[in-house]
């Protein structure tokens, strides 16, 4: 054998090698995250039956209850129109449970693309909003771990809600990047901005922040929060590759 074809197959070898060991590192940290992934979907169906046989039914009782009250009051009551306004929020908060309750009890199924996924939870959410939306994909998309992409979804539909619900933004951008070491999701707005306090602790009584930084940790990403008061927000995460799609692709994309 010439030393060309001894390096050629040298090379190759240890390519090889390196693969198989990528790959048996992979598989015992799939069966770990797959392991928390089924612990935490049976605690979340847990809680949602809970909501619904609870808090949702009870709530669509009083609901029923309180709109044959005023079906029965006289057309002329002047306070009518207020107990239709309640009539009304009721039934926004029902709505929104329901879409909670649907979230918590069946692992995110977003067909076969994070950004169609993402491109969707405006729709959900804030359906009559102003803002203008988008979502940006660059670079190759690659397949995500089942056990993680539930994660990275969550994740980014808590930055968009929370940039419909609290930024007062004209324009809402969500960029998917596939990097060869990395997959980088970044939701920005032009919006008003997050107070230092809240940006660092969470505004008291909400959680959206602090789950999105549990979230990150749990799955070995890194996640950051940029803000200015007037000058808009912007969350990234970034996950390494051999996390968000495996060693295979990891391999081949670098």
């Amino acid at each position: 054998m010439g030393f060309n074809s001894f390096l050629s197959s040298f090379v190759a070898n240890t390519d090889t090698a390196r693969v198989h060991g990528l790959v048996s590192e992979a598989t015992a940290t799939d069966r770990a995250l797959q392991a928390g992934l089924n612990e935490r979907l049976a605690e979340r169906t847990r809680i949602a039956q809970d909501l619904h046989d609870t808090l949702l039914q009870g709530f669509f009782a009083v609901s029923m209850q309180l709109h044959t009250a005023v079906d029965d009051l006289p057309a002329d009551f002047s306070a009518r129109p207020r107990f239709s306004d309640i009539l009304d929020r009721m039934a926004r908060v029902l709505e929104d449970g329901r879409r909670a309750v649907q979230g918590l009890r069946s692992p995110q199924e977003h067909g076969d693309s994070l950004g169609h996924a993402l491109a969707g939870v405006p729709s959900d959410v804030c359906p009559s909003s102003a803002a203008e939306f988008k979502v940006v994909v660059v670079g190759t998309p690659m397949e995500l771990r089942p056990a993680v992409s539930d994660d990275l979804y969550c994740i980014g539909r808590e930055a968009i809600v929370n940039a419909y619900r609290h930024s007062r933004a004209k324009q809402i951008e969500t960029e998917i990047e596939y990097r060869p070491t990395e997959l980088r999701i970044a939701v920005r707005d032009n919006g008003c901005g997050i107070d230092p306090n809240q940006l660092q602790w969470g505004c008291p009584g909400h959680w959206g922040l602090q789950g999105m930084r549990e979230r990150a940790e749990r799955i070995g990403a890194q996640l950051r929060l940029l803000s200015k008061l007037s000058a808009g927000t912007e969350v990234e995460l970034c996950v390494p590759s051999r996390i968000a799609f495996g060693p295979r692709q990891a391999w081949a994309a670098s």
